[in-house]
């Protein structure tokens, strides 16, 4: 049995999206606070948790940081508030997507297929034990979401390995932001070209913490970001 958890301290969208859940084949796990969702997460292993920002005990972005120690697992955030700051903020600390209330139970549903899809997408397959990338000094492993350069692992959020994955898997191919947001971030993210720029930015500068002379990511100007490798 494959297990959603559905944290939310409002027993109506609990409800709601827990009989969505089980239309789709997957048994909810209902979390009233977000101590409730972190013990769920462990004793459940789930393939999707959709979290609730405000819960009280412990909010939805400080569970996100904790799960993010030791999984992977798809997140999806879910709030009342919709402002842009929140979104990056909740994206930054490794959450999938981010949905603002009032929502439709279709809408997360469809998201939570987008990012299942997404995973396998980005991996290739659900079980390869192939997932891993040696270009020059860098090494990304996508089975263990981590990523070397000279042997060093760079301390880098689950969607910034996803990126470099993606750069890496084509070397010297330009991707435009549209292409970044949609393989990302997915269809349906309601996001613009200043999110791929921001995410960029905090990667370029969290990758140029070790040297790395043979590659760097370049800006194409009007279209994109590729990974170029400097010297061959």
């Amino acid at each position: 049995m494959e297990y959603i958890v559905i944290a939310d301290d409002n027993e109506d969208i609990t409800d709601i999206l827990g009989n969505y859940v089980k239309r789709e084949g997957y048994e909810p796990i209902i979390a009233a606070d977000g101590v409730e969702a972190y013990e769920a997460f462990k004793k459940y292993s789930p393939s999707v948790i959709l979290l609730d920002v405000m819960m009280p005990n412990m909010d939805g972005f400080d569970v996100c940081r904790n799960i993010r120690k030791d999984s992977n697992v798809p997140i999806i955030l879910i709030s009342a508030k919709g402002e842009d700051f929140e979104k990056i903020m909740g994206l930054d600390i490794g959450a999938d997507d981010y949905i603002v209330k009032p929502f439709s139970p279709s809408e997360v549903m469809a998201r939570v297929r987008a990012i299942l899809r997404r995973m396998k997408n980005v991996s290739g397959t659900e079980n390869s034990s192939d997932n891993e990338i040696r270009l020059a000094d860098m090494r990304i492993n996508l089975d263990e979401y981590t990523l070397y350069i000279d042997e060093k692992q760079m301390k880098l959020t689950k969607k910034e390995i996803e990126t470099m994955w993606m750069l890496a898997s084509n070397p010297n191919k330009v991707f435009t932001r549209d292409n970044l947001l949609d393989s990302l971030w997915g269809y349906d993210y309601y996001g613009d070209s200043r999110t791929v720029d921001s995410h960029i930015k905090r990667l370029r500068a969290k990758l140029d913490e070790v040297e790395h002379p043979d590659w760097s990511i370049k800006t194409i100007w009007g279209m994109g970001y590729k990974l170029e490798f400097i010297n061959k």
